[in-house]
């Protein structure tokens, strides 16, 4: 049997529920609206979260008492009888802007639509919660306003700019109610409509946009002319004035606080067309005057214009003829107050009302170009400002500045021709046989090089270096980075003398050169302007050249020797076509044909260069350092000695011999290089033969076990006592399946016994030891699963000679042994396993005492079984 919830819980409930009641919302207060316009009414529901649409009933009452039916959203037999015909003609209608809203359309409203409007939404729920209805009070005003323009509207109003115009409208309302009418004066080009100025319901004026500027400065007004006349002012028209202006009036009504726009009316009042200001501008015909003179031009201005406006007048000049404005430079402005700014070698006069004079005075050849006239007409406007009216350009006029240029010749002669790569190559370049040079011309040069091709080719020019007028010297891409070495020299000795000078000629620079010598005259403002330019005769720089030729011999003057021995090699050098060579000698070494220890490998030994300093190159044997010597001598022979030879040391020597020659100051040039036959060094000898072979007893270990790796030598051949052996032992490792990786060295030790063990990045150790005299043991403890892998070594063998020295044999390596490290498994989750029960033992041990403590402490009150009535369960309501 179900046992009743307590009383105090239901009323919660039911409280909570009751909070959360719907509420049905229309606009407060009242409505206002003219005969014939539209009348809309929202409805909406707060506290809605339904996934459907909410629906809603209207209903009208005349005197808010007794409502009939006017529409549903969803029944459709719900409106009256009165009412279904026009909403069948769409007079009336319902629009639903959400799930939980609504829209009330009645069109064309009459006198009988007013009184009150209920909305209401049907209620499906058990109890009410919350408000399911909301009314509102709509009043049908006459249509008293009454708009029209004063005069009758005109079919056009023809203005120039600048001239001023006034528009005049009438409005006015015989409302019974306290209505307040707001005006706006709209202006209307083609398809686009602008606010011009604007009187709120409230009283104030507001500018639309673009107007904000003439409104404060009070060229643009709006003034009420009587009770009912509205005049908009314009003091000064604009060319975007033009287009048809209209007057639009609305009528507003204050409802508690709020102000509603009850109905709107507007009427074209006139049409303003802007009629453009004619003007022109003319400058006389092309003119030509000589150097030094001066040159006046009129521009004259013809305009319809006769009343307060202002011309300015800029003269412009050009070196094409276009008269765009943007390229031209300005030589003098006459502004609307009739101030001149120009510079002081030019002038600009008012001579009558329509003519202007532009004087230049001291011409030059930078004044021949193109010259031009731009005028504008300024209109004064209201505040003390200005409005551009018309403007127009004249047609550029032509001027011709005469002038007689400098009359000069340019010689280029060569002072210095080169015989040989790096000599010395200088070029001079005067001017010779100057007339009608005045004190305001300089000479500048420029150097070109042309390089020698054949006939049919077209020859072309490289930029070496140019002048300009203040004698700054700018490098061409050719030779800007061998100016910057100091092999480039460029000079001006004299006024009228240029110098080019090549510190080390190279077979590039075979050539011809010339000069370009150019005249450069004074202007007024002490600036430089080129006025002539003379080429130079060509001057061809070549020598044959053949190739250089440089021949090494080598040879042995002990071709029998033995181990342990002198090893001597003298090398002959004789060159050809190379300017005082110097040699400079390399000695290198290769194994012998056959030897596949290291193949194709060239060694290089001790080198001397051209200065006679020595320097070991490659020669790694600590034991011999001075075991090793290279000696000057002749100046074309060079002798080799290397003491106490090894069998390590057989294969092919050469001299790698490189001439140079020398440069101005202490430089050098590779002029060739050469490398000699071959002396080899090979030893008969029938000693031992080593190999090396590994081998392990753990080729498959769990990790953290020892690992260990026997490198085994084996002599074959003649026997040989122990004492006279050594060898060093290098250990190597593969970390990979196969051998794609490179090998990393784990451990060595030298013949000497000291071992040497590399760095590596995970923590098992290694150790390395000579168990026997042909035994080595390399030892891997607490393995790691990086330690897989293939393992080999490498021996090197040193035997003792008769002598008593010891010879390094040929390194050995032995075949790879592959290792594999395992995982321990039941090692691995030994000790989670063991956490695992330890941790369910303790928390089954803790439940077990919290559950007898909970029996022991808190259940002891007896509770006595009492007798229930049976009774019927109680409905919630009246509960």
């Amino acid at each position: 049997m179900g046992r009743l919830a307590p009383r105090p819980l239901l009323l919660a409930l039911l409280s909570l529920a009751l909070c959360r009641g719907r509420v049905v919302r229309v606009p407060a207060g009242s409505l206002a609206r003219v005969v014939g316009t539209e009348l809309v009414i929202p409805c909406n529901v707060s506290d809605y979260d339904g996934p459907s649409e909410q629906n809603f009933d209207w209903s009208f009452s005349s005197s808010g008492s007794s409502f009939v039916e006017l529409a549903s959203t969803w029944e459709v037999g719900f409106p009256a009888q009165l009412y279904r015909e026009r909403l069948q003609r769409g007079e009336i209608l319902l629009r639903r802007t959400a799930n939980d809203a609504v829209e009330l359309h009645i069109k064309n409203v009459q006198p009988s639509d007013q009184g009150h409007y209920k909305c209401s939404t049907p209620s499906t729920d058990a109890t009410v919660q919350g408000n399911y209805e909301d009314t509102v009070q709509v009043k049908v005003l006459a249509d008293s306003l009454r708009v029209a323009a004063s005069p009758l509207p005109s079919p056009g109003l023809s203005l120039r700019q600048g001239e001023p115009f006034e528009l005049r409208c009438v409005a006015s309302t015989a409302s019974t109610l306290h209505t307040h009418l707001a005006l706006l004066w709209e202006l209307r080009h083609r398809s686009t409509r602008q606010s011009v100025l604007a009187l709120t319901h409230e009283g104030r004026l507001r500018p639309g946009p673009g107007y904000e500027q003439r409104y404060h400065s009070g060229d643009v007004r709006l003034d009420t002319v009587g009770s009912d006349g509205y005049r908009l002012s314009v003091s000064r028209a604009l060319a975007e004035d033009q287009g048809t202006y209209r007057c639009v009036v609305s009528e507003w009504i204050e409802e508690q606080g709020n102000w509603q726009e009850i109905q709107e009316k507007a009427v074209d009042v006139a049409t303003v067309v802007m009629q453009p200001t004619v003007l022109r501008a003319a400058v006389g015909r092309n003119t030509s005057v000589a150097e030094g003179k001066e040159l006046d031009l009129t521009c004259n201005i013809t305009t319809d214009r006769a009343d307060d406006v202002r011309p300015e007048v800029t003269w412009y000049f050009s070196r094409t003829p276009d008269n765009t404005l943007p390229g031209a430079h300005v030589l003098a402005r006459l502004d609307r107050d009739s101030l001149v700014h120009s510079s002081p070698h030019v002038a600009l006069s008012h001579v009558d009302v329509r003519s202007y004079h532009l004087l230049v005075r001291d011409v030059n050849r930078e004044n021949t170009g193109y010259y031009f006239c731009h005028v504008a007409l300024w209109a004064p406007g209201h505040n003390r400002s200005w409005h551009k009216v018309a403007e127009a350009t004249s047609v550029p006029a032509g001027v011709d500045v005469t002038w007689i240029e400098p009359d000069y010749q340019v010689y280029l002669n060569a002072s210095k021709v080169p015989e040989f790569s790096d000599d010395l190559t200088e070029l001079e370049c005067r001017v010779v046989d100057t007339k009608r040079t005045e004190a305001s011309v300089r000479f500048t040069v420029s150097w070109y090089y042309r390089m020698n091709r054949r006939s049919d080719d077209v020859l072309t020019s490289e930029l070496l270096a140019v002048m300009d007028a203040d004698w700054t010297l700018k490098y061409g891409e050719r030779s800007k980075q061998r100016a910057r070495d100091g092999d480039f020299i460029f000079s001006k000795e004299r006024t009228d003398t240029f110098g080019f000078r090549i510190q080390r000629t190279t077979e590039e620079d075979r050539g011809n050169y010339y000069c370009v010598v150019s005249a450069w005259t004074k202007q007024r403002n002490n600036s430089w302007a080129k006025s002539k330019d003379v080429f130079s005769k060509p001057v061809h720089i070549f020598w044959a050249s053949e190739d250089s030729v440089l021949v090494v011999k080598a040879r042995q003057p002990k071709p029998f020797f033995a181990a342990g021995n002198t090893f001597e090699m003298t090398c002959k050098v004789s060159s050809k076509n190379i300017k005082s060579p110097r040699y400079s000698v390399l000695i290198t070494a290769e194994k012998p044909v056959g030897d596949l220890s290291s193949p194709n490998e060239t060694k290089y030994i001790i080198s001397l260069d051209q200065d006679s300093v020595v320097k070991l190159e490659n020669w790694t044997d600590a034991s011999r350092v001075d075991g090793v010597v290279l000696e000057k001598v002749q100046e074309d022979e060079f002798r080799y000695r290397m003491y106490q030879t090894q069998v390590s040391d057989a294969g092919l020597y050469r001299c790698m011999v490189t001439a140079w020659s020398p440069v101005r100051g202490s430089l050098w040039r590779e002029a060739a290089t050469s490398l000699s036959n071959p002396i080899e060094i090979d030893f008969q000898t029938s000693g031992p033969i080593f190999n090396a072979s590994v081998y392990s007893d753990t080729p498959s270990v769990i990790r953290g076990d020892l690992i260990k790796l026997f490198c085994i030598v084996t002599v074959e051949g003649a026997a040989l006592d122990p004492d006279d052996m050594a060898f060093d032992v290098s250990w190597f490792a593969v970390h990979s399946f196969g051998l794609d990786k490179a090998p990393v060295l784990l451990s060595s030790l030298d013949r000497k016994g000291i071992v040497t063990t590399a760095q590596r990045d995970w923590k098992s150790d290694l150790s390395l030891e000579r168990v026997s005299v042909l035994e080595f043991l390399l030892q891997v403890h607490g393995s790691e699963d990086q330690d897989f892998g293939n393992y080999y070594c490498s021996v090197t063998p040193w035997v003792k000679s008769p002598t008593g020295s010891w010879q390094k044999e040929a390194e050995i390596y032995s075949k790879p042994i592959f290792i594999t490290v395992k995982m321990d498994v039941l090692n691995a989750f030994k000790y989670p396993l063991l956490i695992g029960v330890g941790l369910s033992t303790v928390i089954g041990l803790l439940s077990c005492l919290i559950g007898y403590c909970s029996s022991h402490w808190c259940c002891k009150k007896e509770v006595q079984e009492t007798r229930r009535e049976r009774r019927r369960l109680m409905s919630m309501e009246m509960d």
